[in-house]
């Protein structure tokens, strides 16, 4: 099972998971099994149209999505997927 890694900040969308675990054979699928376990997260990663919002990377391995296949990614069993959210703001 391909493994996503959840953030510390959506973890509270996840009842505090670290990971989820998923059957899927590409990113969308295994995003889409994500937001169905827990449709809380639905609203942090996906825009009104279901696509991954702009300020929200994915990574395979170590591998930005948009680099490789985007959503279309293939995900094998001993994959690791991170959810990085951009985190902005900050003292000037």
């Amino acid at each position: 099972m391909a493994k996503i890694t959840i953030p510390t900040p959506l973890r509270k969308f996840t009842n505090q998971e670290k990971t989820f675990e998923s059957n899927a054979d590409n990113v969308d699928a295994a995003i889409k099994e994500l937001v169905e376990t827990y449709p809380d997260i639905k609203g942090q990663l996906l825009d009104a149209e279901g696509n991954l919002r702009s300020f929200i990377k994915v990574f395979v391995g170590d591998e930005d999505i948009k680099d490789l296949e985007q959503g279309n990614t293939a995900l094998k069993s001993d994959t690791t997927v991170s959810i990085v959210p951009a985190i902005a703001g900050g003292k000037n």
